[in-house]
């Protein structure tokens, strides 16, 4: 009977982590549209079009969450001062490769490059504490159970 229970536990524990997985995941990827989009409002050489709106999350968001352990890495052992920036350095980045492999995002100006990454990742940072309060608060409150 005992080994019943310990499955049933184990499935219980991998359907949680879905479920943190699934909301972190949509929790990233709305976070990073805001940061996004308030770029957009807030700095006149950084257009977003509506058609390539979602394409330039999607790759926005995965070449942050796939380069961000990289430039870690290369910050730590390289250039140890930029440790605490790589969000920074990340975002802009990620911004740098979306503007080249989408249509869907335009930064002009020297300006609007230097700003755009303190924007977007200001923003993303505000969306990410205040949103799981708002969205997913039941479902991250459940999970912790």
């Amino acid at each position: 009977m005992g080994f019943l229970v310990e499955l049933t536990d184990v499935r219980v524990e991998k359907e949680r982590a879905v479920v943190r997985f699934l909301a972190s995941t949509a929790l990233y990827l709305l976070a990073n549209a805001f940061g996004l989009l308030a770029a957009a409002y807030l700095l006149d050489g950084f257009t977003l079009r509506p058609l390539g709106f979602v394409v330039s999350v999607l790759i926005f968001t995965a070449v942050e969450t796939l380069l961000g352990p990289f430039v870690l890495k290369m910050a730590v052992r390289y250039a140890p001062a930029l440790r605490g920036g790589i969000a920074l350095v990340t975002t802009f980045v990620g911004l740098f490769l979306t503007s080249i492999l989408t249509d869907g995002l335009r930064i002009e100006g020297a300006t609007t490059w230097v700003l755009a990454p303190f924007v977007v990742w200001a923003f993303v940072l505000v969306a990410a504490i205040l949103l799981p309060m708002v969205l997913f608060k039941k479902v991250l409150h459940e999970s912790r159970d």
